[in-house]
């Protein structure tokens, strides 16, 4: 390990949202550090942009090349790499299938999904488009549209995708407020048949609901008795995905 590097970079660390400004005599002091060694890291940051420093206060600051590297960086972000990695770690602790769907307009778009090797086979895949009001996956976003939305989706001639699929709009609207007050939706069979499927709804930073997180799997295997374990790793997953949507403002629609 370089100590300089090493020292340099615990000095950039100190920058943050709480305290993003220092004198250097104050800095030194929190860091325990030998004044001119600090001096001469600073020095360097501010000579190649890391550092700036205020020339009537005289003190330091983050530099615009900072925020170059970081732009560059959340440039180069996708939401494979964000979430695909929140999807595989809910796969292996349920042993079943998960699922991001995230809502564009009116409809539902499976957006990534992690399958355990005994897969079964459904009929969502990845950028499969479904109607909102079947299937736990998009009922636990339509509860949370406003009523106008919800409309728009239900109060017409409804497709039975199989014997299960939820079709008469007044099961459906009993569904949706079961599913806002319990937070989580449930279905079986209704777009794929003899698959359970458990949902949660994602929300982002001005909770508008985005999206969904779902563990599904075949009836013989994921029986509704699973569901109360399922649900805390679903939790988990749900709240670091939206810690993801947050945290980069992402937008689906």
């Amino acid at each position: 390990m370089l100590k300089t590097l090493n020292l340099s970079i615990a000095v950039l660390k100190m920058f943050t949202k709480e305290k993003p400004t220092w004198g250097g005599r104050e800095l030194a002091m929190a860091m325990n550090m030998n004044h001119t060694n600090l001096y001469r890291i600073l020095e360097t940051f501010e000579n190649n942009g890391f550092i700036t420093k205020d020339p009537i206060t005289k003190k330091y600051s983050l530099g615009i090349a900072l925020w170059e590297i970081g732009m560059n960086m959340y440039d180069s972000l996708n939401i494979d790499q964000l979430c695909m990695p929140i999807l595989e770690k809910l796969k292996d602790t349920t042993g079943e299938t998960a699922i991001f769907t995230v809502l564009n307009g009116l409809e539902a778009l499976t957006l990534l999904k992690a399958e355990p090797v005994n897969k079964v086979k459904f009929t969502v895949s990845r950028g499969s488009r479904t109607p909102l009001y079947v299937g736990a996956s998009y009922r636990s976003m339509l509860a949370f549209l406003n009523e106008e939305q919800i409309s728009k989706v239900i109060d017409e001639p409804l497709i039975a995708y199989t014997n299960n699929t939820m079709t008469d709009a007044v099961e459906i609207r009993d569904e949706l407020v079961k599913i806002r007050e319990c937070g989580y939706a449930v279905s079986k069979g209704e777009y794929t048949a003899d698959v359970l499927a458990l949902a949660m709804p994602v929300f982002n930073g001005e909770e508008e609901v985005v999206g969904s997180v779902t563990v599904s799997g075949p009836t013989y295997r994921f029986t509704e008795q699973r569901i109360p374990e399922v649900l805390e790793p679903l939790t988990q997953a749900r709240q670091e995905v939206e810690n993801i949507i947050r945290r980069y403002h992402l937008n689906f629609n």
